[in-house]
């Protein structure tokens, strides 16, 4: 009887370690996937431009299952992308560097959008932070806030079919004007990734990066 005990008792003890095991194994293959995941993308979102960005979110949004479209680029009265899913969503993009937060004023922006397009929510997402009184009033106004880690998750909540970088490479950036002459930029493409290159060239050697 003590024998049966023993083997019983045994049995159960390998059982809970092979679970754990498996658990653990479990836990280590998703982080080492999101770990690609981000790898992948977030370096390249981080060389986007404005436009781009909004591009971005509008095929994340979409993989998420919202239907977003993304706003005409003046005059939108600051929303970026109108999407819906249950409800009315208005969205402020803001692609910044990420060690540069974003003001309150994106708050008060996409506060204003949510009465005018008649959105039952509104929220700003951004690839850096937020500043604390961005956060406040966020807190005050119910605008929701998406920040760099709230950014991956949603990254990580799909098995998207594309990539930051396909859109980085393939989506034009908003035009600008050479801040030396005035002429138009154009996207230059090299090893070291697109730029920024004044039309006037050689007479203007102006060069700056997409994500201005």
């Amino acid at each position: 009887m003590d024998n049966f005990i023993i083997s019983i008792g045994c049995f159960l003890v390998f059982v809970l370690v092979f679970k754990s095991l498996l658990f653990l194994y479990q836990v280590l293959r998703t982080r080492k996937q999101q770990k690609a995941l981000l790898k992948a993308d977030m370096p390249y979102i981080d060389k986007m431009d404005g436009r781009q960005f909004e591009i971005y979110l509008q095929v994340l949004f979409r993989h998420l299952g919202y239907h977003p479209e993304v706003t005409k680029q003046s005059g939108d009265f600051g929303a970026d992308l109108i999407m819906e899913r249950d409800e009315k969503i208005v969205v402020q993009a803001k692609r910044y560097g990420y060690k540069n937060r974003v003001s309150l004023s994106a708050v008060q922006e996409v506060y204003g959008a949510k009465a005018y397009y008649r959105a039952n929510q509104a929220w700003v997402v951004t690839n850096s932070y937020f500043t604390k009184q961005a956060k406040e009033l966020a807190a005050a106004c119910g605008v929701k806030l998406v920040e760099r880690e709230d950014l991956q998750e949603l990254i990580c909540a799909i098995n998207p079919t594309f990539e930051a970088k396909e859109i980085y490479e393939n989506v034009t950036p908003e035009a600008r004007k050479c801040p030396t002459c005035g002429k138009q930029l154009v996207v230059h493409q090299e090893k070291e990734g697109r730029f920024f290159g004044c039309s006037s060239f050689p007479s203007c050697r102006h060069t700056e990066k997409i994500n201005k």
